[in-house]
């Protein structure tokens, strides 16, 4: 059975690509464009982990956290985000993410 990606970026092209990446990979991946949307999609169970971008539209990618961690606290969460400031980062694992990823970066 496949892995499933839960991944919420609302930068479209990035988001494509990054989906198409995974999916080469074998991993079934739903991409959202905004933290809303990813929230009202999450099931517990259903993802293996989730891919969030911090900076997005109608929810942020903290807040999405927050909110699936309420649901499902197990589920792993990585940031990926243009936000590279040492504070930023800090407040990314304080939220609880599994790691934190910044833009750009090598898909490998």
């Amino acid at each position: 059975m496949k892995k499933r990606i839960l991944l919420a970026e609302d930068d479209a092209n990035l988001g494509s690509l990054l989906r198409n990446y995974l999916q080469a990979k074998e991993y079934e991946t739903t991409l959202f464009v905004n933290g809303r949307a990813a929230l009202d999609h999450f099931t517990s169970g259903i993802y293996d982990l989730c891919i969030l971008d911090i900076m997005m539209p109608e929810m942020d990618g903290l807040a999405l956290a927050k909110a699936i961690r309420n649901i499902d606290p197990a589920i792993p969460v990585i940031f990926l985000t243009a936000k590279n400031q040492e504070d930023d980062v800090i407040e990314g694992f304080r939220t609880g993410a599994d790691d934190y990823i910044t833009k750009p970066f090598n898909m490998e």
